[in-house]
């Protein structure tokens, strides 16, 4: 073989290499926000299963780096407008906190039919393309779910009509402020990462919580003395989201990974996650653990608590009142549709 063959034969397999090379997905790693501690369950099991699947799905082409308790960007309450601006690619938060961008989605919240996360999720699934999914025209929605506050950690008896009135508790979310008001309470409006210390100062009364809120990494047992149950049900909505011009400037294939497991995948997962926790926390307060030794927890008896549903139906008329001067005339419809 002569020189200028083997140049060419040379030029022909580089050619080759690099033609396979470009074929293949440019690595991505996308950023991940949340306000959350590093050892909360959704940083440590939802996205930690979200990063393996997309890892797996993209042989190691498209990667997520989380960065927890607010690194870029603290507290929940912006997390929707840092999806939207791009502050990271993608974020985790709250629709409760925007309560006027997702009126549709919070309908969820009060109480219904609905008893666990996965139920409540399975509900917003069912409705979403009739009714929600114009909420999320300026990101790409990944997943959204719910987890039930089924429990009041308080500093005293909350468990009857008579004890709730002149009580000030934080309710899952603002728009049950009427059904609150309903049964006597005073609303507090409040976020999660004060309500330790709303607890050990006074500030409230109690917080509507998850079980699993009374242990780690929220503590609720060292700063309450009742943990109370049976209470009517209500939920908060979270949402993954993701920023849509990053997600744009994806590959053809790894835009198709995030859409195969965005929608039920991801929802129902983190719904599964938040479920999961719910009854990790009721098993440890069975255990009875040295950090519910000063708690008293009581269950709200079946006469109490058909009291408070009645002021649950009161509070939920008004609700709708509300959404209807806001010019949302169907609440009551979408209401309905999430509790069939």
């Amino acid at each position: 073989m002569n020189v200028n063959l083997k140049q060419v034969v040379l030029s022909i397999g580089l050619a080759t290499v690099m033609i396979a090379s470009t074929s293949n997905a440019v690595a991505e790693e996308l950023s991940v926000a949340t306000f959350i501690p590093p050892q909360h369950h959704i940083n440590s099991f939802y996205f930690d299963w979200f990063g393996k699947e997309l890892a797996k799905r993209s042989n190691g082409s498209l990667n997520i780096k989380v960065y927890p308790a607010g690194q870029l960007g603290a507290g929940p309450v912006q997390q929707y407008k840092r999806a939207v601006e791009g502050v990271a690619d993608i974020t985790f938060g709250l629709q409760t906190y925007s309560p006027t961008i997702f009126p549709k989605s919070v309908l969820i919240v009060p109480p219904g039919k609905s008893k666990t996360a996965l139920e409540a999720t399975e509900r917003l699934l069912s409705v979403f393309d009739e009714h929600l999914a114009d909420e999320y025209q300026e990101i790409k929605l990944i997943g959204m779910f719910t987890v039930a506050g089924d429990g009041w950690a308080s500093t005293r008896d909350l468990s009857t009509m008579e004890s709730l009135n002149g009580a000030k508790i934080v309710p899952f979310a603002t728009m049950v402020t009427p059904i609150m008001e309903a049964m006597g309470v005073v609303p507090v409006q409040m976020p999660v990462t004060e309500m330790y210390t709303g607890l050990s100062t006074g500030t409230i009364d109690g917080t509507t919580i998850s079980p699993a809120q009374m242990d780690k990494p929220w503590n609720f047992a060292e700063v309450s003395s009742h943990y109370i149950d049976n209470i009517p049900v209500t939920f908060a909505v979270f949402f993954v989201a993701m920023n849509k011009e990053r997600y744009l400037e994806l590959s053809d294939e790894h835009r198709k990974i995030i859409d195969d497991i965005s929608g039920e995948e991801a929802s129902m997962m983190g719904a599964t996650s938040f479920h999961n926790e719910g009854e990790r926390g009721k098993e440890w307060q069975a255990t009875k653990p040295a950090q519910m030794d000063k708690v008293t927890s009581i269950t709200i008896s079946d006469e109490e608590r058909a009291k408070m549903d009645v002021a649950v139906a009161e509070g939920l008329q008004k609700i709708f009142a509300e959404y209807a001067d806001r010019g949302i005339a169907n609440a009551e419809e979408i209401y309905n549709a999430l509790n069939k």
